[in-house]
């Protein structure tokens, strides 16, 4: 009799201890939850040195256009940087220059994300746009790429 109720008592706290227990947070996926600031998106980034491209032109009433390419953004299974087409301050077209591609499974997560993050990307006209679950680590690289991109045009 002892001995069960011990073990009841036992399996109670555990499971008590258990629920009360916080979820662990990533910081990457914090930061994804919100839209980098530009600080942020240099952060950890290397600048890949490209500017916008020689056909770019602002007019005050339209917005920029021309095509901006993003930073490159080291993420845990290889770089991502894209380029963002701009035309009179609209999000015309994103292009994928660098995706993780080291290995097979990082080559397929990206051939699935990178569509689901520019069709989001062309709907919402900014860098505000959900991750793609299974593909963190790229949609993190792809927001801050985006980003950067976009603080270089201006927008």
């Amino acid at each position: 009799m002892r001995k069960a109720a011990l073990t009841t008592v036992s399996t109670v706290a555990g499971v008590v201890l258990l629920l009360s227990l916080k979820p662990h947070v990533n910081a990457t996926t914090a930061v994804a939850a919100q839209p980098p600031s530009p600080s942020q998106s240099s952060s950890g980034a290397s600048s890949s040195g490209a500017a916008p491209s020689p056909s770019t032109s602002h007019s005050a009433s339209a917005g920029p256009t021309g095509t901006y390419t993003g930073d490159t953004i080291n993420t845990r299974y290889g770089p991502v940087q894209l380029a963002v087409t701009l035309s009179k301050g609209k999000i015309t077209a994103v292009k994928a220059l660098q995706t993780p591609s080291g290995d097979g499974r990082s080559q397929q997560i990206a051939s699935y994300a990178v569509p689901q993050l520019t069709n989001e990307t062309l709907s919402a006209q900014n860098a505000q746009i959900d991750a793609v679950s299974g593909a963190t680590y790229t949609s993190d690289g792809y927001v801050q790429s985006l980003q950067s991109a976009l603080d270089k045009a201006g927008v």
